[in-house]
């Protein structure tokens, strides 16, 4: 019994560390990438500006100032909670709200994206792989816990866990990505075409495709036309994959 129980409690604590150690890393890629910068979030109905930050629940845009609302309220940032994402329709980040050490990290981060080095394609592709293994490793976790259950005395205690142990496997599985998209890996580092739905239209956008997760694709160095912005200002974009997709390789 006393087994039982301490195999129980340390099972607990170490599922609750793990499950806080993933959650802590499953921000989206390609929001983070953008993170500190200064941005533009467009939704299906307004525009707001800010500097970003990105956590796992949600983003937030920090104003240039604070600023007072029609009742009178102050208002110093925009939350938007991970829920929320499916009212997202891009994020641009323009090159002129850059600082100077903004833009020159956004240069060479351009250089490194467009047509990677070696060393950089054979990192991507080792995550890939990670990715590609992710879930036959935690069938195989799975099915080693349902044999231990059977043939442990401490079986019983692990079997009253089963929800806990489904809650990290979540969060593992969302803390390495999205699974690999074989249309999309072979374009990352070269000019593509990305339709966006705007409305009842379909604009078309060329830039480098720099990286895509679940929910999102990133683009670098396009020309963004926004509701504010008609003849557009040159950018670098995360559009959410609800509204945009890579349609045809642009090189």
């Amino acid at each position: 019994m006393t087994n039982s129980f301490a195999i129980t409690i340390a099972f607990l604590v170490v599922t609750a560390l793990v499950g806080a150690f993933a959650r802590r890393r499953s921000r989206d890629r390609c929001l983070l990438s953008f993170a500190d910068d200064a941005v533009v979030l467009e939704t299906a109905d307004d525009l707001i500006a800010g500097t970003l930050n990105v956590e796992n629940t949600g983003l937030e845009l920090v104003y240039p100032s604070a600023r007072t609302n029609g009742e009178g309220y102050q208002e110093a940032s925009y939350l938007l909670y991970k829920f929320e994402y499916s009212s997202i329709h891009a994020l641009a980040r323009y090159l002129e709200d850059l600082t100077e050490a903004g833009k020159t990290a956004r240069e060479r981060e351009l250089r490194q994206t467009y047509h990677p080095t070696m060393f950089r394609r054979l990192r991507r592709r080792t995550w890939n792989t990670l990715k590609t293994v992710r879930d036959s490793l935690l069938e195989l976790v799975d099915s080693l816990l349902n044999a231990t259950k059977r043939v442990i005395p401490a079986g019983a205690a692990l079997a009253a866990q089963d929800k806990y142990l489904s809650k990290m496997k979540q969060d593992l599985a969302g803390s390495i990505g999205t699974s690999f998209e074989p249309l999309m890996e072979k374009y990352i580092g070269h000019r593509v075409v990305l339709e966006v739905i705007k409305g009842e239209s379909i604009e078309r956008l060329s830039g480098v495709l720099r990286d895509y997760t679940a929910d999102f694709v990133e683009i670098l160095d396009v020309k963004y036309r926004s509701t504010q912005d008609p003849a557009g200002r040159d950018a670098d974009v995360v559009m959410s994959r609800r509204h945009a997709v890579v349609r045809h390789l642009g090189e």
